[in-house]
């Protein structure tokens, strides 16, 4: 089992910055994948950011510019740095975990974008 718990959500300006942490606990594997999702009301799940245990991240191209993935893998502790944030970006952000055979999710935080 893999615990994750995002902290960092919040009511941001539109313009602002926000920094999420994903803390990941538990049986964590050598070999991994920890990655940030969105779901906005009404819309589906979708990718943000990846970063594998060897430091390699990868951005849809939609999400490429404003948001920044990084991970201190001795505080096994996966980042998003967010700027520049639109109304468009209000969502329910959830930390993943991907081993060779297990899968896990946060329980999200709650990102707002508004004046």
């Amino acid at each position: 089992q893999v615990q994750l718990v995002e902290s960092g959500g919040g009511l941001v300006q539109p313009g602002g910055s926000l920094r999420l942490s994903c803390a990941a606990s538990g049986s964590i594997g050598t070999i991994y994948t920890m990655g940030w999702y969105r779901q906005a009301p009404g819309k589906q799940r979708e990718l943000v950011a990846t970063i594998t245990s060897g430091g390699f991240t990868n951005y849809p191209d939609s999400m490429k510019g404003r948001f920044t993935i990084s991970r201190d893998g001795a505080k096994n502790t996966a980042y998003l740095q967010m700027n520049s944030l639109k109304s468009e970006d209000t969502a329910v952000y959830y930390c993943n975990y991907r081993g060779r055979r297990t899968e896990y999710w946060g329980r999200g935080t709650q990102v707002t974008v508004s004046s």
